[in-house]
């Protein structure tokens, strides 16, 4: 059901209470608008995370709508909701406020409720956020998996921008394990793809990866 369809429910379970006498009808009325606030609060929360990356202000508002979000969809046993909106909570304190460690377990919850309801965008998300995790502690072997992991889903799913942009960290590993050729090919696909799709923003970090490490831009065709 869509939010517009949700609210009109409400509109007829009300006047069945009212009107009608069936106290009954309160209930799915509520959880109806709890899927529409819930909804909200993450595409919000989402569109606050965009700024933040846009001008690097932290809003503390983000992280309420991701957590309100989360609630809501737990309360309603919205299995991948709750998994995407708690992913959310994790990249808050991982991106926003760079604090790993608060962020594994809202990202290891997502993975869990992501698999389980089998949203395959969500996990390859969570996938890629812990594969920072690893990198970050110099778990270069469990990084590497993690981000091939959730490459393999993206491939599957067809989200170019989201590739491209795991073939970014692969590459800075690649450079780090000493693979300079491995590291200039993969930002070479990378920025194929984020040239095919149209992802400029991807093109930039393409862009800053080569410089930070020291890899020339070459056509990539």
């Amino acid at each position: 059901m869509t939010a517009d369809d949700r609210i009109e429910q409400a509109d007829h379970l009300y006047e069945r209470a009212v009107f009608g006498g069936d106290s009954g009808a309160l209930e799915p009325a509520h959880e109806g608008l709890d899927a529409v606030e819930a909804d909200l609060a993450l595409a919000r929360g989402r569109l606050v995370h965009a700024r933040f990356l846009e001008d690097r202000v932290e809003e503390p508002r983000e992280l309420e709508l991701f957590a309100r979000a989360a609630e809501l969809y737990g309360r309603l046993g919205d299995v991948r909701g709750e998994g995407e909106a708690l992913f959310w909570v994790g990249t808050y304190h991982q991106v926003v406020r760079d604090d790993t460690e608060a962020a594994l377990p809202a990202f290891e919850r997502a993975l869990d409720l992501a698999t389980r309801a089998g949203d395959r965008l969500t996990v390859s998300y969570a996938q890629r956020h812990l594969g920072f995790a690893d990198h970050m502690a110099g778990r270069l072997a469990e990084a590497r998996e993690r981000f091939e992991e959730s490459t393999r889903l993206r491939r599957e799913l067809e989200f170019w921008p989201g590739v491209a942009a795991n073939l970014i960290g692969l590459a800075h590993l690649a450079a780090q394990e000493d693979r300079r050729d491995d590291a200039a090919a993969l930002l070479a696909e990378a920025t194929a793809l984020a040239g095919k799709s149209e992802a400029h923003g991807v093109l930039r970090w393409v862009a800053g990866a080569r410089a930070e490490l020291g890899l020339p831009d070459t056509d990539a065709g």
